[in-house]
This record gives C-alpha cells, structure tokens and sequence, in this order.
C-alpha cells in the first residue's frame, strides 16, 4: 500500500473484526510529524503522546512540531534531518514515539493483535522505530523487501530492553574496505529511559517472502525465532521481488515472470511454519483455495487500501473506485521507478507521476530520504544517494549515469498518496504516485448497489462470505487471522 495507507484507523477497524490489522511502519517519523503540523485534527497523536512512557520525549517532540490549528495551505512542512547510520537522538526520538503512536491507536477497542509492516531496505530507522512499536504492544512484525536475517534477534534483544544491534547493508566497499568499517547500528534501550523500564512480550516474526528458497533461508540462518511467512506473487502491490534470472520484459516494457518464479505451496507446508498467501487473494474463492492449500490465510492490501478507513487521499481513491467500477483501471508494474531497483506497482492516473508529463516537469530532489543507499566513499566513511536523486549530485557520488534512468522519488511521492503532500518554494506540490495490486478493478465486489465507497468490514465480511459447508470447516476454524492487511 505504501506510506500511511496502512493507517491506524484501518488496521484498527481489522483487527476489531478478528484479523490482523497491519500498520505500515515506513516514514512513520514523516508522517507523525505532518501529522503534528497540520494541527493534529482530532487529537489523536496528543492522546498517543500522552500515553507515551517517556513524558519528557513527548513533551520535547509535541512542542517542537505540534502547529496550533495547523499550517496554512501554502506553507511547507517542516523537514526532518535524513537518516544516517548513527541518527540523532532528536530523530531516534522520534522513530520510537511515532511507532508507539500508530501502533497504541490501532489497538485501542479491541484486545485483538496488531501488526507492523517494515521494509528490510529502509534499514537506518528499524531499531527506534521496532522499539517503539513493542513499547505499544505490537503482537507482529513483518518485513519483507530484502532479507531480513537479523531482525528476529533485535526482537529477542529489545523485548529484554538490552541493547540491540543490526548491521547496515553498504555497498561499493571492497572486502579489506569492510574490516576498517563499522557498519553496525545500535540502540540501547536504557539510554533514553525515564525510570523503570515497561515490561513487554516479544511480538511474532513473519517474514515477507517471494520464493521457496528464500523462507528456507531465513528458517536455517535467522539469528532467531521466524514465526511464519508471507508469501507473495508478483501480483502482489509496491515493491516485487525480481524475477529470477536474466530480467525480460514484455511488449508493455513489464518484468516477465516465469516457472522459476512460482511458489510451490506444497514446500511451503513442508517448512512447518503458519504462513499467508498475497497478491490476488482479495476473494473469497482465493481465500478458500488457500486454506485447502494449507495456508493460514490471506494477505490483503488493495481491497483494503480503497476502503473509507484507509489513508487514501479521498480524491485519488473516488477516481480509482471509478475505474474499478467500470473495469477500465490500468496496473503497470514499472521496473524503473524505484530506487531500490526492484520491480514497482503503479496505478495509471492523469495527474500522478505515472503519467510522462508530470513525471518529467518534476524537479529531481532528494530531501526525505528513505530509499537512500549506504556506499563506501573510502577511509572507512559511509555516504548516502538515492538513484532518484539530481543526476549530477547522483553521479558525483559514484553512481552510474543508467541507474537514474527513470527513477521516481518514492518518498514524496507516496507521502503526496495520503494528503500530505510537500509545497516547494517555486509554489508547486509534489504529485502522487498510487501503488496497489494487479487486481485493481476487483475492488468493485465490495460496493454496494448504489454506492461508491465501502468500509474495512464490507471487505472481511465479503472475503469470509464462504460456503456454509466452508464456514464450519476444521481449516477456517483453526485459521484464526486468515486475513492480513498488507502495509508497506
């Protein structure tokens, strides 16, 4: 779904019906913060804040962001430093108290789970940001989008409030460059306590996963407890894993996926852990195949990302319900736009940045930078770029001329998906870029005659909607969250 489409209100509304409600974890720093600035509508960050159990941070954070009755229209918001290896405490603070936010509000009314999804390859903010979700009750945390062998431990470490460690992922370093360079991150837990420490439980591991081979890894080098799998298709919306070998495209100019690619469930059982199938799976009957299949359920995002309690910018989710409807809605997986070079779901909408023309009267900048990529720069020192970066700024730093070849700024773009769009000081605004699932125009199921907008519970509802026979089946009984939100 991408940056703060995921919600709390949403994952909240999930989790309620017995699911598991998921919280997108990515930019939640950003996010908090233009929350704060544009005047906290509601008083849901100030209720999170307050229940905070470092008063002094939230004090600290509320009055340093928190604009009384929010910026005006033409303001900017204010920028956050970018994160680096070794943060500031000031964003460190940060990571812990927004994570603590989303995840303590999605789980209010309810005594059921809640998830948070994060991206292995937004590394530098993962220790604050994992810490801070557990000092909220997270019950799961997912991870996909690389290979996140070491989070499992960070668990074990910080559910004992010990100092936890993850390392960095540089690339451009020879091997001798590696031994006089530390790459470790670190957070210690009791450097930014205010008294006793909560006590807290170690939330589930479920990794996020495209291959057989890839949930057998993290089963036999994980630095500990993988707790279960999601397992998506290339179907599935935001990032796709590569296919595998050498990349070919279609006449469209998409990833071609083939035999080498599919999942074979039957392994995946053989694994012996719960896992979730993803990408096309927003039915019924998909959720039925996946339970015979010995699956524990489904992964949902699409449907779930145009429903009312999704962060969605209303405008751009009517014109999509729209296409839905009328079955003209366009998916194209674009094997340039992210900067992390994997394969990227993007809606086709005038107006957003897959069209050529707002793509390209963009100006290229870099200023919130979570897709940026570490690199050696020599003496031990670690640098940042991002191939969506300036070109000239990009290619200075080592990079390579064709990698900035149709690279799209993900993070103000997706941030633009949720009304909290940056204004420049030129007066332009950054456009949007709406990622969702191939099966885009299926989301129709879940509107009434009549109507043009559904919630969170017309879609549990609809995708429980099975058989009687199914609905008393041993399976569904035993799959006790067989439908996940998808976040990140």
């Amino acid at each position: 779904m991408g940056v703060g489409v995921s919600n709390w209100r949403l994952a909240q509304a999930v989790s309620k019906l017995g699911q598991l409600g998921v919280v997108s974890g990515t930019a939640l720093d950003s996010v908090f913060v233009r929350r704060l600035a544009d005047g906290d509508k509601g008083g849901y960050m100030r209720r999170g804040l307050d229940a905070f159990p470092f008063q002094e941070m939230a004090r600290r954070i509320w009055q340093e962001y928190f604009v009384p009755g929010g910026k005006s229209a033409s303001t900017s918001y204010k920028a956050l430093p970018m994160h680096q290896k070794n943060d500031s405490r000031k964003l460190v603070e940060l990571c812990m108290v927004s994570n603590f936010v989303e995840v303590l509000l999605a789980r209010e009314g309810h005594d059921n789970p809640v998830g948070i999804n994060f991206l292995e390859k937004v590394q530098m903010p993962h220790l604050a940001s994992i810490y801070g979700a557990m000092l909220a009750g997270v019950g799961y945390v997912l991870m996909g989008a690389g290979i996140p062998l070491h989070i499992p431990g960070v668990l074990d470490a910080l559910a004992a409030h010990q100092q936890a460690e993850y390392r960095l992922a540089v690339t451009g370093a020879a091997q001798e460059q590696f031994a006089n360079m530390d790459t470790l991150m670190r957070l210690d837990p009791a450097e930014y306590a205010e008294g006793p420490l909560p006590a807290m439980r170690r939330p589930r591991f479920l990794a996020i996963v495209s291959s057989n081979t890839l949930a057998a890894t993290m089963l036999r080098r994980a630095n500990g407890r993988v707790d279960g799998f999601i397992v998506e298709t290339p179907t599935a919306g935001g990032h796709n894993a590569p296919p595998r070998g050498k990349l070919q495209l279609n006449a469209a100019g998409e990833p071609v996926y083939g035999e080498r690619d599919r999942v074979n469930v039957e392994d995946m059982r053989a694994l012996g852990v719960p896992f979730w199938l993803a990408g096309g799976y927003g039915n019924a009957a998909k959720l039925r195949e996946a339970l015979d299949q010995g699956a524990a359920g489904v992964q949902v995002g699409t449907a779930f990302a145009f429903s009312r309690e999704s962060g969605m910018r209303p405008d751009l989710k009517a014109r999509l319900i729209q296409q839905a409807i009328a079955g003209t809605g366009e998916v194209f997986t674009d094997p340039l736009a992210s900067p992390t070079g994997f394969p990227f779901k993007v809606a086709q909408l005038e107006g957003t940045t897959s069209a050529a023309d707002v793509y390209e009267a963009r100006t290229r900048t870099c200023d919130l930078g979570y897709l940026r990529e570490p690199y050696a720069m020599g003496d031990g020192q670690i640098g940042y770029r991002c191939s969506a970066e300036p070109v000239e700024t990009y290619l200075a730093k080592g990079g390579k001329i064709e990698e900035t070849v149709g690279r799209k700024c993900l993070c103000n773009t997706l941030m633009a998906n949720i009304g909290h769009e940056q204004i420049r000081r030129d007066g332009s605004v950054e456009p949007a870029l709406i990622t969702v699932g191939d099966d885009l125009n299926t989301v129709a199921q879940f509107i009434a005659p009549g109507r043009v907008s559904y919630s969170a519970t017309d879609v549990v509802e609809r995708l429980l909607s099975l058989s009687a026979e199914a609905e008393s089946s041993p399976d569904l009984e035993q799959a006790r969250t067989p439908v996940l939100t998808a976040s990140a």
